[in-house]
């Protein structure tokens, strides 16, 4: 998924959209919260500098407390509002990637409470890529921010449009901003600088090669087992659906749904490549193509999941994306939606 200039594609807000914004604000500074849209996911808002708020964004969303938010800023020149010792680094790629999927790790500011960050001296930071959000932190001045996870239950498939928040969370959340389908799809790259060293803790939607063009030097990608700095979306159990979904090599797709259907189980298929034209018919399996390019994939990845988990099948099998850097967000997802600490051996 290479880099887009979010920064050019700003169209007008129409009136209605306008007055549903400064509601949505009125609700944030009342200590209520607000669903709204960015370019990767819907993401569920609160006051950053409202306890109770936030408190009230780990109740909806059943999310373990010491698992931070990543806040949403308006604009780069209240970066150090909220953080502190930022490294030149970070201040390029804010320069470069602003607004867009990028959220940057960095020191927090004595302004972030303890709730926001579970405890870390370090706070994720990120400024969204819509018109809604980025009009909707401009209604709420320079003095505030937004707490904002993805607008879903904890551990389940991430929201792409309004509807999806209705569904998920439904009248748990004070207001839902309607802004259409999001633009990425999937949630933004994480990138920490520890010892002043840039780090992917969770590929997205900015690919290493482009940060790495950016800072003209290398861009180190985290594995789980050597992460120390807790991040959204970093546990090996992670956007999944509630149908099991297993991933499997091209070679081995067909004999594992095959094997699943000998046992009287509905399973679907999901491929990137041409490979089930070429398959015998089988009344238990169902096939769907998902796009050969990681970036189409990505926009629509999160919607048919939850489009094919109300489905009646027993299983999904997907496909493993190609092995390439580009890909790396896609993998990313699916390990998580797919992991099972008793069977998580995939072919």
């Amino acid at each position: 998924m290479e880099h887009t200039q979010y920064k050019q594609n700003k169209p007008n807000l129409t009136a209605e959209q306008q007055d549903q914004i400064t509601a949505a604000a009125q609700i944030l500074r009342e200590g209520g919260t607000v669903a709204f849209p960015t370019e990767t996911v819907y993401g569920l808002g609160a006051d950053v500098t409202n306890p109770d708020a936030i408190n009230k964004i780990y109740q909806i969303k059943q999310r373990p407390i010491d698992h931070p938010l990543i806040v949403h800023i308006g604009d780069a020149s209240h970066l150090d509002t909220w953080a502190q010792a930022i490294p030149d680094s970070a201040w390029q790629l804010a320069s470069h990637f602003w607004p867009g999927p990028l959220t940057l790790i960095l020191q927090r500011s004595r302004r972030i409470p303890d709730s926001v960050t579970g405890g870390q001296d370090t706070v994720g930071l990120r400024i969204p890529a819509h018109p809604v959000a980025l009009a909707l932190l401009e209604a709420l001045g320079p003095e505030k921010s937004l707490a904002a996870p993805s607008a879903n239950r904890f551990g389940r498939i991430s929201p792409t449009t309004a509807a999806h928040v209705q569904e998920e969370l439904g009248a748990a959340v004070d207001m839902i901003l309607d802004g259409g389908a999001c633009e990425v799809g999937l949630e933004s790259t994480i990138i920490s600088f520890h010892d002043q060293s840039p780090q992917i803790l969770r590929p997205g939607g900015i690919t290493l090669s482009a940060l790495e063009s950016v800072l003209d030097s290398p861009v180190l990608l985290a594995h789980n087992t050597s992460q120390t700095i807790r991040t959204s979306g970093s546990l090996l159990a992670h956007y999944a659906p509630a149908t099991p979904l297993k991933i499997y090599s091209t070679k081995h797709l067909w004999n594992r749904a095959l094997a699943l259907t000998a046992q009287g189980l509905r399973v679907l298929i999901i491929t990137w490549s041409d490979i089930g034209q070429s398959q015998p018919s089988n009344q238990s399996i169902e096939q769907f193509s998902m796009p050969a390019d990681p970036i189409t994939y990505g926009q629509q990845l999160y919607a048919k999941l939850r489009q094919f988990d109300q489905a009646a099948f027993d299983y999904m099998i997907i496909e493993a994306p190609p092995e390439h850097p580009s890909w790396l967000a896609i993998t990313d997802r699916l390990q998580r939606a797919s992991y099972n600490p008793f069977d998580n051996k995939q072919n």
